[in-house]
């Protein structure tokens, strides 16, 4: 019999997401080195292999790792500070005034505690937009063992139509693309498997020409992601569309950026050339369900994901930020499958199969790391989750597809394993205190909240004594 490092054994069902599409019961998974060796029935794997650890996965469902592909990790700290806010006000009232106060490390915190969310609801990997303090989010990100594609986000213009950025996260056009190409030139060449760096302009109406052109060439130079905010509601259309004469998509593509490495969230407001243009350049799209709910946003009753997705175009997942409410990427695939179902007045829309789709092998191709996860097949790195069913919402477990997207949340993730190393145990974080995590939180929130209109802020419309 063959040694290898891990067995995860007699999993109840098994949804590879493997270019079959199979679903093995009763199944196994070898693995050496942090990859997967063999992949199918339990009684095969464990005839022809052995292991110095064995994982009893008996009562679970297991699934690919999923690639939440937009989450702003230095938001984590702003839950119920940007409620009831329409677009201009969540962006130049709460959030960015916000993400100015913070300072490293309310940044690193942060950081860990997304990840650690991110985590204990089966996420293996994430692309982060960037802030201003990268090198706090590398450290508070790695600390959890995750995947993850960090970045620097840039603005160079101080004002647009919505508003005016606070005076800290003002930079010139060349100190953006020299801070961007730090990070890029620290995270983007290093040894660790496990993080990344792209290029990231925050949106188009705080960007130059010559800041996304730079950008732009800074990606093809390290052989990275170029990432942006784009199209998620009217008033971001209508500024662009104001100050350029040219709609969001439109414009980049006078810029000539547009291509397979470049990702776009969002993507709800577009105008049908940009639909065209989205079919014939096949950037990945980032579809942030309670994102646009939260904030009235539009993106369902306006967007064409489903149709971009019949048309070629790959379409993934991200959960925004928890200023939104939920960083939980099984909640946010059955809003994403459910809200176009209601919008489209079609159940058959959007089909469970195609929400995991996007949370695992759409999401692995938009980090540009489709060789090396978001299915479970020999060759790619063991970035596994199991769910627990013995709970009502998988029960009775006839569809485990259905049960995944359309009842369970991530909390009943019970194990998460990247590239082997099992970083969730029985849904608690092994490489991070949670206990002292949570204890940091209001420390942190009394150190930024100096610097903040918090009593302005918060909606509480209810008496507190």
């Amino acid at each position: 019999m063959e040694s290898l490092d891990l067995i995860i054994t007699d999993i109840d069902w098994l949804i590879t997401v493997d270019p079959g599409r199979r679903i093995i019961r009763d199944a196994a998974i070898a693995v050496r080195g942090g990859n997967i060796v063999a992949v199918g029935k339990a009684a095969d794997i464990t005839r022809e292999y052995t292991a110095s650890r064995l994982v009893d996965a008996r009562g679970t469902v297991a699934t690919p790792g999923f690639v939440d592909c937009h989450l702003h990790s230095s938001f984590q700290l702003s839950r119920g500070l940007a409620d009831e806010a329409n677009a201009q006000s969540f962006l130049f009232d709460r959030m960015y005034p916000y993400e100015a106060a913070l300072d490293g490390d309310d940044v690193r915190l942060s950081a860990t505690l997304a990840a650690a969310e991110l985590l204990r609801h089966g996420v293996t990997c994430f692309i982060d937009p960037g802030n201003y303090h990268p090198e706090a989010s590398v450290e508070g990100i790695m600390a959890t063992g995750i995947r993850a594609v960090v970045s620097r986000s840039s603005f160079d213009l101080t004002k647009s139509v919505l508003g005016v950025l606070p005076e800290r996260m003002i930079e010139t056009t060349q100190m953006a693309l020299d801070r961007a190409e730090e990070v890029l030139e620290k995270y983007g060449k290093g040894t660790n498997p496990r993080l990344g760096a792209s290029a990231s302009f925050r949106g188009l109406n705080n960007a130059s020409d010559e800041l996304i052109l730079g950008l732009d060439k800074l990606a093809k130079r390290y052989d990275t992601l170029l990432q942006t905010h784009a199209c998620f509601s009217y008033s971001t259309h209508d500024s662009s569309v104001a100050r350029t004469g040219m709609a969001e998509i439109e414009r980049l593509e006078h810029l000539g950026v547009i291509d397979e490495r470049m990702l776009i969230v969002h993507s709800g407001w577009l105008e049908p050339e940009e639909v065209a243009i989205l079919v014939r350049r096949k950037p990945s799209l980032v579809c942030a369900p309670s994102s646009s709910l939260h904030n009235g946003y539009g993106n369902f009753l306006v967007g064409k994901l489903p149709e971009l997705m019949a048309l070629g175009v790959n379409v993934t997942i991200g959960s925004d930020h928890a200023s939104s409410g939920i960083v939980d990427m099984a909640q946010e695939m059955r809003l994403a499958c459910c809200c176009y179902k209601e919008t489209r007045i079609s159940p058959r829309v959007m089909p469970p199969e195609t929400g995991l789709e996007m949370a695992t092998l759409n999401g692995a191709k938009a980090a540009l790391q489709g060789e090396r996860i978001g299915s479970i097949e020999v060759g790619k790195a063991a970035d596994v989750v199991l769910f627990d069913t013995r709970r009502p919402e998988w029960q009775p477990l006839i569809n485990p597809l259905a049960n995944l997207v359309y009842s369970a949340t991530g909390d009943s993730v019970r194990d998460v394993f990247i590239a082997g190393e099992q970083v969730v145990a029985a849904g608690r974080l092994t490489k991070v205190d949670e206990a002292n995590l949570y204890a940091e939180v209001p420390i942190a929130v009394k150190r930024f909240g100096k610097h903040l209109k918090l009593d302005q802020m918060v909606q509480l419309r209810w008496p507190v004594s």
